[in-house]
């Protein structure tokens, strides 16, 4: 598969500011999301974080396969990741990841007790790819809303400290990707809306949306769209999700924006759920 170049420059600029306060930083908390959780775990994040013990948090587990994503829990336990998944919607029980912190920074603040220093609060850098749920997080930690959400990429625009409580404090940061993200990776991104929707052609998105649901999600593409299989070619399949949800224009012809527009929507706002289009044995 072909590469797809995409880099934009504050992406750079993110990860050089990160390099210069990382000594400033005790954990990383990384963020991932449940339904492209290959995709969506940022694959050069050792060169500007060093050695420094990480959490990976996988997000939005209200909305993936969680068989499949279970598979790939599993597989980050066994590279030696700590791992919590957790659903950022509603009344999140934040008390794991935070016990959890507590005890894989038990040896740095023991050190400091044995030389007679008191213990410090953790200072916890927050990283991921864009719209994985970054923001949401650092608010139901801090118990309010202390940075803005968006469900598109871009909301986050610099690095920002925050302090959640006498315990924990936060150096919120961008979205970050790399430069050169393989075919697939691309458009996972795109259809979970972590990069930028005129990065790839709209068209081509959907298609790939439609023909990975009759793969592996068959069920969803008829209870949701009435389709029992994909065509060759799609506008076929565009015209008949227009015809049933409406999606008309003046003399009863199809509006295709539209119908695309319904699709990308069904999936950026979360109404497909039980989906993970990263699969572990792909």
């Amino acid at each position: 598969m072909a590469n797809i170049n995409w880099y934009p420059g504050h992406m750079a600029k993110t990860k050089r500011l990160i390099s210069e306060q990382i000594n400033l930083i005790d954990i990383v908390y990384e963020v991932i999301d449940a339904r492209m959780p290959l995709s969506s775990k940022i694959i050069d994040i050792e060169e500007y974080t060093k050695n420094k013990p990480k959490i990976l948090i996988i997000s939005k587990t209200d909305l993936c396969d969680k068989k499949e994503t279970d598979k790939w829990i599993n597989y980050y336990k066994e590279k030696g990741y700590y791992v919590i998944p957790m659903n950022l919607e509603g009344n999140v029980n934040i008390k794991p990841l935070i016990s959890l912190t507590e005890e894989v920074l038990e040896e740095y603040n023991q050190k400091r007790s044995d030389k007679g220093m008191m213990k410090r609060k953790a200072r916890v850098l927050v990283v991921g790819i864009p719209n994985v749920g970054k923001s949401t997080l650092i608010n139901r930690l801090a118990g309010k809303k202390v940075v803005n959400i968006g469900n598109k990429p871009g909301v986050t625009k610099n690095l920002n400290w925050i302090r959640v409580n006498d315990n924990i404090e936060l150096l919120d940061s961008p979205g970050i990707l790399w430069p050169k993200l393989e075919e697939e990776n691309a458009f996972n991104l795109a259809t979970f809306t972590a990069i930028r929707e005129e990065i790839l052609p709209l068209f081509d998105v959907v298609e790939y949306i439609l023909r990975t649901l009759e793969k592996y999600y068959p069920e969803v593409l008829k209870e949701r769209y009435g389709l029992d299989f994909v065509n060759d070619d799609v506008l076929l399949d565009l015209e008949e999700i227009g015809k049933k949800r409406g999606c008309l224009i003046k003399g009863g012809e199809i509006d295709y924006d539209k119908v695309m527009g319904l699709i990308m929507s069904d999936v950026k706002n979360g109404y497909i759920k039980g989906i993970t289009f990263d699969r572990f044995d792909r």
